[in-house]
């Protein structure tokens, strides 16, 4: 059976003007997402500057302060990922269009980007920040229980804590994957369906 093409509708021209009002609301979104920008620029910023650190310092530093401060920076990079992520696919899912078909740096999950996988995303991207945090905080309470003059700043309360807390982010994004995945493994009952129920109880005798 063919179904006929249905005819576009125009943005805007079919629109009474309070759901026109209620439609461009969205636009609101807009200086929220300029404002992530600079805070990107702000980001890129301190990873300079950090790198400047690290370069200067490298042959005063030991080993491990030498691992902490290229674990910052990885941070930094992850964080600034993250920014990618709710910029873009926030302003392609909330907003308006990029229209970046065919072109040959569109991002490979923007294509298939909703809410649902943007949720799990940023979920993904969180655990990650959250997991480098982890790393340096095992690193710096190293000396955590010994008796040696170097102190830390944590305590073991503290990791114990942060350790609970990153283990909460997974359990969060096992559980927002599965429920998207509930979510879009429900076929709707439909007659090509439920032919197959009909064929077993229409036996003659």
């Amino acid at each position: 059976m063919s179904m006929a093409p249905e005819t576009p509708i125009p943005p805007h021209g079919g629109l009474r003007p309070l759901p026109l009002l209620i439609f461009s609301s969205r636009w609101l979104q807009l200086p929220l997402y300029l404002g992530l920008i600079v805070a990107q620029g702000v980001y890129v910023v301190l990873f300079l500057k950090e790198l400047w650190h690290l370069f200067t310092e490298a042959f005063q530093i030991t080993e491990q302060a030498i691992m902490l401060a290229v674990l910052g920076l990885i941070d930094v990079v992850m964080i600034s990922n993250l920014l990618v992520m709710v910029i873009v696919g926030g302003y392609e899912t909330f907003v308006s269009r990029l229209n970046l078909e065919g072109h040959p740096d569109q991002p490979e999950w923007l294509s298939h980007v909703n809410a649902s996988v943007l949720k799990i995303k940023l979920a993904m991207a969180i655990i990650g920040i959250s997991s480098i945090h982890l790393l340096r905080t095992f690193i710096e309470a190293g000396n955590l229980g010994s008796t040696s003059a170097r102190t830390t700043n944590y305590t073991e309360v503290g990791v114990m804590w942060q350790t609970i807390i990153h283990i909460v982010f997974i359990l969060s994004a096992v559980g927002i994957a599965y429920v998207d995945k509930l979510s879009n493994g429900v076929v709707p009952h439909s007659p090509e369906n439920g032919h197959g129920k009909q064929g077993h109880g229409g036996h003659a005798h």
